[in-house]
Formats: C-alpha cells, sequence, structure tokens
C-alpha cells in the first residue's frame, strides 16, 4: 500500500456544561488528508486546499505536518511520507479544524504501517500536535475525532493539559438515536487564544455546584436516553457567560434554537460555532433555519450543518498501491 486517504470528522468541545471535558463528533463537516510514502525520511506537505493560503505548508509548523513527524519518530521509521490535506471546514470555527486534520493524517500514516500504534498511543501524538495549534495539550476536540461519539475526557491529578507519555481517560458515552446536532458557523473569526483570555480563574460556588450538576445530569441523562434530563443539564453557567460577547447575536440565536425546540443551545468549542441539540432531524433544521435568519437579518454571512452525533469517527475513503 502506498497512499491511505482518510476524513476526519469535525468535533463539539465543552457542550455546554462540560468545559474541556466533554466533546463530540458529527458526519459533518470534517477534513480530508492524503497521505503517501516516501523513500526519503522526511515529512513533506505537497498541497492545501480550502484554507485560502492561510495555513503553513512546512511540516514541522503544520499540525498534520507536525502528527506525523512525531509519529515517524515514535516508530523510528526511517521512511517519510507525503501529505495532501484538504480543508472541508472553516477554520478557527470552534469545530476542532487542528484536531480533524491531524487525526486524518496520523489513521491514514498509521494505516500505511500496519497500524503499529493504538489509538491512545494515537491520541498522545495529536495532544501534542494541538499544543503547537493553540498552546496547550486538549483533548475535548482531538479524543472524539479519533474515537467517535460522545466522549467524557477524565484527566489525571495533574490536571486537563496533559504532558507527554500523560493520558487522561476517554470514557465513551452512550448516544440515543434520536439525538441530533445544528450547528451554526458565522464567518468571524474568534481566535481560542482570545477566547481563553477572557475568562476568570474564580468561579462563584454557586455557580460551581449548578455547573457539577449539569456535568453529572448530562451523563445520566445520555444513559437514560432522558431527553428531559438533558434539556435540564445543557446549561452553562461558567464559560458561556464570559464568551458570549464574542460571539455576534449569541443569545438571540439561542433564543431563536430554543423557540424551535432545541434541547438546549450553547457554544461549540471557544466558538464563534454555536450548536443546539434536538430529538429529531425535522427539529434540527427548524433550529438551523431560526438561527440563521437570526445572523442573516443582521448580515452576517453563515453556515449551517446538520448531523447526528458520529459514532463512527475517522473513515479512510480510498487505498492505492
Amino acid at each position: 500500500m502506498k497512499s491511505v486517504t482518510v476524513f476526519a470528522p469535525a468535533t463539539v468541545a465543552n457542550v455546554a456544561c462540560g468545559f474541556d471535558i466533554f466533546g463530540f463528533a458529527v458526519h459533518e463537516p470534517g477534513d480530508v488528508a492524503k497521505v503517501t510514502l516516501c523513500d526519503k525520511p522526511v515529512v513533506e506537505i505537497t498541497s492545501i486546499t480550502g484554507d485560502g493560503g492561510k495555513l503553513p505548508k512546512s511540516a514541522a509548523k503544520n499540525t498534520a505536518g507536525f502528527a506525523a513527524i512525531r509519529y515517524l519518530e515514535t516508530i523510528q521509521s526511517d521512511r517519510g511520507v507525503a501529505i495532501e490535506l484538504h480543508k472541508k471546514m472553516p477554520l478557527s470555527s470552534g469545530l476542532g479544524s487542528s484536531a480533524a486534520s491531524a487525526i486524518a493524517v496520523l489513521v491514514a500514516i498509521n494505516t500505511l504501517f500496519g497500524n503499529r500504534l493504538t489509538k491512545h498511543e494515537l491520541l498522545g501524538i495529536a495532544l501534542q500536535a494541538e499544543k503547537l495549534a493553540c498552546g496547550s495539550a486538549h483533548a475535548d476536540n482531538v479524543a472524539p475525532a479519533l474515537f467517535g461519539g460522545f466522549v467524557l475526557i477524565h484527566p489525571s491529578d495533574s490536571g486537563l493539559t496533559f504532558k507527554e507519555n500523560e493520558l487522561p481517560d476517554i470514557v465513551d458515552l452512550p448516544v440515543p438515536t434520536a439525538l441530533h446536532c445544528t450547528i451554526i458557523h458565522p464567518q468571524v473569526e474568534v481566535r481560542t487564544a482570545d477566547a481563553r483570555n477572557v475568562l476568570s480563574p474564580n468561579v462563584p460556588l454557586k455557580h460551581a455546584v449548578r455547573q457539577w450538576a449539569n456535568t453529572a445530569g448530562l451523563v445520566a441523562g445520555l444513559f437514560r436516553s432522558d431527553f428531559a434530563l438533558i434539556s435540564r443539564s445543557l446549561n452553562d453557567y461558567v464559560i458561556e457567560p464570559q464568551r458570549a460577547r464574542l460571539i455576534p447575536h449569541f443569545y438571540k440565536m439561542k433564543q431563536a434554537a430554543i423557540e424551535s425546540g432545541a434541547l438546549g443551545c450553547s457554544i461549540s468549542g471557544s466558538g464563534p460555532s454555536v450548536f443546539a441539540l434536538s430529538q429529531s432531524a425535522f427539529e434540527a433544521q427548524k433550529i438551523g433555519q431560526a438561527m440563521q435568519i437570526v445572523l442573516s437579518d443582521h448580515g452576517i454571512a453563515n453556515q449551517v450543518y446538520i448531523s447526528k452525533i458520529n459514532t463512527v469517527g475517522p473513515q479512510i475513503i480510498a487505498r492505492e498501491g
């Protein structure tokens, strides 16, 4: 086998009450990477499409290329790879763009080398790539992009920014069959670093207690397929109030989503994308249209994505040679 092409999904991180510990994958959008074996021991990014020329082609400075470098170092290979990266999702969207690229490349290169590394070992490399992308090794995008589904990231004692060879537990949570996600991406930029900088390190106790209850309630609701409990738990008392001002007309979009039948609505990752969960494809479409009207009325271009929770994760879409 000389080349493998892989699709890796976009992800919704935080999921309202679960800052840095919850994430789920969707069926669209996502990124595609084609990785081809080379005899010379280098990693080369031969092309990037869909990024508007914004991403570096230097492998060491690109999360996907960096992931490939670390993979080859880990297995001590004397061969290299060429990477074609096709960005099928907006950059700086709050949908795990860098994570999707890194995971697509890692799954492709691991397949080329006979699956030498386990998924948890790939996770360790992906976390290093995330640190390159945003300055800290958070797993709430890379984990659902790699494992698929709705996951809980359970940290080690040292916290949520992971060190090399120190991996979190990835707990797969059940997903009710009827659960659908609506994502709207306003075409405005919110840098992850800026979204982190607005956060206060201090949380009032009453807000912390509510947040803990909602985090536990969401897990219980997923296990029991209790949509009423899921709905009551999809409230963020800590992060959303601080980041909402970075997203134009966020609360109007949220109100439109709830009035259209959403179980809950909040910020996807660090934004500007906003997600809502619902119980049917019909409701998901209706919610998307309602949120889109809010942005369109204010002249803000946007894209809407409708998806069930993607329980598969990355998929090999082509093999050659």
